[in-house]
């Protein structure tokens, strides 16, 4: 009997492993919010395949969340965490972005955020050593042998904690500000003069001014708003290792670096082998709609509806600016889908209905469905793109006006002020993505694009973070780049030694004509004396 009992075990572990040929342990450091959602759907699929996933959060987090009925493994970092403080700072940073970043320009909208993510490093650092100074959690994860560790690197620490288990580790990230991580953390050249720098609103067509613009934009992200918190982590990351280091170079140690967008959204740029594209792996097809919502979404007629979201974080408007956008929809024939939780706006037409969640993939995938209204988040429009919905875009703050520039330049959106729009501004802008054929033409063509794949975007990410725990790394995908100094990658040092090699030439080809000058003329005196 214990023979059979044994045999009954060996056979349901060899099942559990048949998905992926081998079970592995994934260590996990995320970040909360619209991260976490498309973070966990890699992590889903991994614990499906028979993988041990775990998670590393705190004690007070927004969406992870931590369901007993959950795959996922979920270790939480002990420690004196002030829950309000949290809350109030999540309070403050959605404050932030509704009402301060959109009536900024986008480079003021940077530094913003740049201030108030250096006001909660101490936060993240008071986190980050909760973590690696807890001996017991330390123990146990060393203990474990986990294989590979899958890291947004939005929240720093996560790379120290690789570092310090021996472990190689996977990048997911949509973009840094400026694009700094990727091209001095990852090496990957970015030349101004076609390449827009993110969250610069820019396209990969620009006028003069606009590369002028580029430039400027390239340096001041490069050599200013970078020096804010980078020091406080680099301090710590030293102090950690022993030795005198920098978050920039742990980071460089990445094996892979996915990458939440593709071709159907970014414009042409150059990349490295160990970054791989995998945008949309959230996006699937639509399943039904519930019943209440069908039959709104049937009464339509040939008109169709409008979706509208602004987003997990933006919950409330003014009641100025809900009044405005609810006047400007009920103007329109279709049927509009608000997710509002904010007070009811008094000029709300009886075509607009609100709700407090609404099934935002399931909708655009209706058939019905005629626009989709964004602030411009990664995942919402990758949504779109997946199911071929044009977009009036309204961004406000982070990458969301850059996302929204892409879908501009690609024909697929129209953009609107938040700040400064006024009801026949929203208006037109969705009569002119409803009405006119090259939007719709246009979000198709990028829909087409994007299932056009050999490998789904999700099998892409899962395919790349057991590649890295079967061969220990990718090391053989990594660029000679990182092992050099800044002056040795931009040739710098050559440059000099052949300026050096040219004034030598010059100096003793000068030298050789005036001591040869010099001769002659002293012959001649002496001819003419004799």
């Amino acid at each position: 009997m214990a023979f059979e009992k044994l045999i009954l075990t060996i056979l349901l572990l060899h099942l559990c492993c048949t998905n992926c040929g081998f079970c592995g342990k994934v260590l996990v450091w995320p970040c909360d919010m619209s991260h976490w959602l498309n973070l966990r759907i890699i992590l889903e699929r991994l614990a499906e395949r028979g993988h041990e996933v775990t998670v590393l959060i705190s004690s007070v987090t927004f969406l992870v969340d931590n369901p007993k009925t959950s795959t996922l493994n979920f270790q939480v970092i002990p420690g004196p965490y002030d829950e309000e403080k949290a809350l109030n700072e999540m309070n403050n940073f959605l404050d932030l972005a509704t009402n301060t970043l959109p009536k900024l320009s986008k480079w003021q909208s940077a530094m913003k955020l740049q201030e108030f993510l250096l006001n909660v490093t101490e936060q993240l650092k008071f986190q980050c050593e909760n973590a690696i100074y807890n001996q017991a959690i330390m123990k146990k994860l060393q203990e474990t042998n986990y294989d590979v560790m899958v890291i947004d690197p939005v929240i720093p620490c996560g790379e120290l904690i690789a570092e310090l288990l021996s472990i190689p580790f996977v990048y997911t990230l949509r973009i840094s500000v400026g694009d700094t991580m990727e091209k001095h953390c990852g090496r990957v050249p970015l030349p101004p003069s076609y390449v827009p720098v993110s969250m610069g609103g820019l396209t990969d067509r620009m006028t003069f001014l606009e590369r002028v613009k580029n430039v400027i934009f390239y340096i001041l992200f490069d050599f200013w708003i970078p020096q804010y918190d980078i020091p406080v982590w680099d301090q710590l990351y030293s102090k950690v290792l022993g030795r005198p280091t920098t978050l920039c170079e742990t980071m460089g140690k990445a094996e892979i670096w996915l990458i939440r967008t593709y071709w159907d959204f970014e414009f042409p740029r150059p990349y490295l082998p160990n970054f791989e594209f995998v945008g949309g792996l959230h996006c699937k097809p639509a399943k039904p709609l519930p019943k209440e919502m069908e039959e709104f979404v049937q009464s339509s007629g040939d008109d169709g509806v409008v979706v509208f979201s602004l987003g997990s974080m933006v919950t409330n408007l003014t009641d100025e600016k809900a009044n405005l956008i609810a006047s400007a929809l009920s103007q329109i024939p279709q049927k509009v889908l608000w997710r509002y939780k904010g007070k009811k706006p008094d000029t709300l037409g009886a075509n607009t209905r609100l709700y407090d969640w609404i099934p935002q993939n399931d909708l655009l995938g209706h058939p019905k469905a005629k626009a989709f209204i964004t602030h411009g988040g990664t995942n919402g429009i990758y949504e779109a793109i997946y199911h071929g919905v044009p977009m009036v875009g309204v961004p406000m703050f982070a990458d969301q006006p850059d996302n929204i520039a892409h879908m501009k330049a690609k024909g697929a959106a129209v953009e609107v002020n938040i700040n400064t729009m006024t009801s026949a501004d929203l208006l037109n802008a969705l009569r002119t993505v409803i009405n006119e054929p090259s939007y719709k033409e246009n979000a198709m063509r990028l829909s087409r694009i994007h299932h056009d794949q050999p490998v789904k975007p999700l099998d892409r990410a899962v395919f790349w973070i057991e590649f890295v725990m079967r061969h220990k790394g990718a090391k053989h995908l990594r660029p000679a780049a990182h092992d050099l100094t800044w002056v040795q990658y931009h040739s710098l040092d050559v440059i000099g030694f052949l300026l050096a090699c040219v004034a030598a030439t010059m100096f003793l080809v000068t030298k050789c004509c005036l001591f040869s000058c010099q001769k002659f003329g002293k012959i001649s005196k002496k001819e003419k004396r004799e």
